[in-house]
């Protein structure tokens, strides 16, 4: 059973502008990281305060969790003028890369919010599409949600060590 997460796209919009305004420039950051980064602090935001940061619900697909508004979202940061979304070609692939335009508005995000996603985008903006998608798979979430079904915020008190963003005390 999906838990009962209410979606706050103009929330999730500002997280996302931010994201791409932090880290959307390096080479590694295409569509696929931007995925994960996004997914990670969501359910790490959720794992410590025990309620949603963005409510997004994100799908289990082969190369990982996806975020199921990702792509209306970011059409309308490019229509506002705030992002331009290019593509590179990369070897046989092509990356979709998004640079911000605009400093992000950040009136919606608290500062305790921004310590997350700050810690969230230092961990995982370094790592490339194929580290962060095989990385994302070991996580409970992903891999108790069955192919192409949403995600259980839930999930995340199940997690191992080495995904877990909050300390739990032994009983």
């Amino acid at each position: 059973m999906v838990t009962d997460v209410k979606f706050d796209m103009e929330k999730f919009k500002e997280v996302l502008h931010y994201v791409i305004y932090k880290c959307g420039h390096l080479e590694n950051v295409g569509k696929t990281v931007l995925f994960k980064i996004l997914y990670f602090l969501d359910f790490d935001y959720y794992e410590l305060f025990e309620e949603p940061l963005t409510g997004e619900s994100y799908r289990k697909l082969e190369h990982g969790p996806a975020p199921v508004h990702f792509d209306r979202v970011v059409k309308e940061l490019e229509d506002e003028d705030k992002v331009e979304i290019c593509d590179i070609g990369i070897g046989k692939y092509t990356q979709h890369r998004y640079i911000s335009l605009k400093e992000p508005q950040l009136d919606l995000l608290t500062g305790n919010e921004l310590k997350i996603i700050d810690e969230d985008i230092a961990r995982y903006s370094t790592m490339n599409a194929t580290r962060i998608s095989e990385f994302s798979h070991g996580d409970l979430p992903y891999k108790a949600t069955r192919d192409g079904e949403i995600i259980d915020y839930e999930l995340v008190f199940y997690r191992d060590s080495l995904f877990s963003a909050r300390e739990y005390e032994d009983e």
